[in-house]
């Protein structure tokens, strides 16, 4: 991937709280506080400076570790303070130079993670009992408007000079790639027309018309505003269900020990294969199979979306025994109500949403020795295509209850209702089925024979990589959800195709783009044609 100033820079997304340079975690009872407060020098790739607690990929891997930090080993919280370190900056946004000497990919993927981030905020608020306040403690801008808004409810200080904006339009000639201009609109029902002038009035709005306009839920001058934020956090407590406790440490993952990735550059491939689960007992700690599954599979992901961007074509593989992945998600459904439980589950979920918005193409094999089952059968429904080898002793697939709405996509669709455009069939929990009842069922793409076999699946990679790039992505994600679009679908579905087109355009990454004169004094000069 190249990174700004085109160095080649290799992510790397483990990290620890004692590992940090942007975010500190504390914890008081039912409250967590995170509080921003950006290393200028400690930017994830040379070339730019993180002024004005402006952030980078690096800052949002530590708040994705951060989250998880809260949800499995601090079970006592139920409110999240995200507040600032500095005086009178809450966020000023995505850091401008990094945008603008980033190459292409570096700007989509950077967006995306980000967006997966603010998007793991809602997800803990609906599932986890995870409440989240914005304590906005000064001027609040761009993406860092985007993270108050993934929150519950936004406090803004009144200090007659804070504002909060999203500049984007004005500015830098792109959007607020991270769900600002959906949410304002889905989330916090904000006028269009009002949207229209905030969204297009650079230096932002103050707390009382903020306010006026929905932009936030509370304001207090600064003399009271410490003692609101933790009243108001205190009263989000009140509206969360986790348990309290004994948490569960998050021991650093080491090695794989369930996912293997196997990349073949000549043919752009990459192999993914998961290890079926061998104990069937509940284990609090970090190697808990599941637990383990869902970091080592968002580790795998995450590294070839970002560091393999030639491999676009991932290759589902699955190894184990089909009944003992129907046992522990058995277990799992048993125990879903207990904490640990509910937040391994919300592990997977995220995790495996990852995959449907990966602009990759994804091919399942289900052959003998698979265990594409319960959990491990979410692979092969979010992949492209499935290819089921039909065979005497042949490869098996199994549902199990945690296929009809444990993991459901971030449309809140299962991947089996979309696979079958809300047409499913009648489908037996804790059967197996062999390749001519899976195929029969529509549950598998293709079921050759053992003649056949080798030939058809190495033609079916073949003609995928012949294609381009560009045309596959756009198809897939035309493809990958059917029925209704919530919130997730369109802020997704508007960074593909409105931000990431305007991230190519002249008019924002040109040499008198806006993205490239920014700060330099100069104005940028804009092609007037509209397209």
């Amino acid at each position: 991937m190249n990174a700004p100033e085109d160095l080649p820079v290799q992510v790397g997304f483990d990290t620890a709280p004692e590992q940090y340079h942007h975010w500190k975690l504390g914890c008081d009872g039912p409250l967590a506080t995170l509080t921003l407060d950006i290393a200028e020098d400690k930017g994830i790739a040379p070339g730019y400076k993180l002024k004005l607690n402006s952030y980078d990929l690096g800052v949002d891997i530590e708040l994705h570790d951060a989250l998880n930090r809260i949800r499995f080993e601090h079970p006592e919280v139920q409110a999240v303070v995200l507040t600032s370190g500095k005086s009178r900056m809450f966020c000023s946004g995505a850091n401008i130079y990094m945008l603008g000497t980033s190459s292409h990919a570096w700007k989509v993927n950077f967006c995306k993670f980000t967006n997966e981030t603010r998007n793991g905020l809602e997800d803990a608020s609906e599932h986890s009992g995870l409440k989240f306040l914005a304590a906005l403690n000064g001027t609040t801008a761009g993406g860092g408007y985007e993270l108050a808004l993934a929150c519950d409810e936004i406090l803004m200080v009144d200090d007659r000079s804070s504002t909060v904006s999203l500049p984007e339009v004005p500015l830098l000639g792109v959007l607020p790639g991270t769900g600002g201009l959906t949410r304002i609109i889905d989330k916090r029902k904000v006028r269009r027309d009002l949207a229209d002038v905030f969204c297009t009035t650079a230096e932002g709005v103050r707390a009382d018309r903020a306010r006026q306009w929905k932009l936030v839920d509370h304001v207090a001058k600064p003399q009271q505003f410490a003692d609101a934020v933790k009243a108001r956090a205190l009263e989000l407590a009140k509206r969360s269900d986790r348990p309290g406790g004994q948490g569960v440490a998050l021991a650093p993952l080491g090695e794989n020990s369930i996912v293997r990735v196997q990349i073949d550059a000549a043919t752009g491939t990459a192999q993914i294969t998961v290890r079926g689960p061998e104990q069937m007992k509940l284990e609090r700690n970090a190697d808990w199979y599941p637990l383990r599954l869902a970091r080592e599979l968002d580790r795998a992901i995450l590294d070839l979306r970002h560091n393999q961007l030639e491999v676009g074509l991932w290759i589902l593989k699955t190894q184990g025994d089909i009944a003992r992945v129907l046992e522990l998600d058995a277990l799992m459904e048993k125990n879903a109500a207990d904490w640990f439980v509910r937040e391994t589950l919300g592990y997977l979920r995220r995790t495996l949403a990852r995959l449907d918005v990966s602009s990759r193409s994804m091919f399942a094999v289900i052959e003998p020795g698979s265990c594409f089952a319960g959990t491990l059968l979410e692979l092969a429904l979010a992949a492209d295509r499935s290819f089921m080898l039909d065979a005497e002793n042949g490869a098996g697939l199994a549902l199990s209850a945690l296929n009809f709405g444990t993991y459901p996509m971030v449309s809140g669709d299962t991947r089996l209702n979309a696979r079958y455009c809300g047409l499913a069939p009648e489908l037996e929990r804790g059967k197996v089925y062999d390749a001519k009842a899976a195929g029969k069922l529509g549950l598998v793409t293709a079921t050759p024979d053992e003649l056949d076999w080798e030939d058809e699946v190495r033609i079916a990679i073949e003609e995928r990589a012949s294609l381009s790039p560009d045309a596959l992505t756009g198809m897939e994600a035309s493809l990958r959800f059917s029925g209704r679009e919530n919130m997730l679908t369109r802020i997704f579905g508007r960074l593909s195709a409105w931000q990431n087109w305007i991230f190519i355009r002249p008019n924002a990454v040109g040499e008198q783009g806006a993205l490239k004169v920014y700060g330099t004094g100069a104005k940028a000069k804009f092609n007037k044609e509209r397209v």
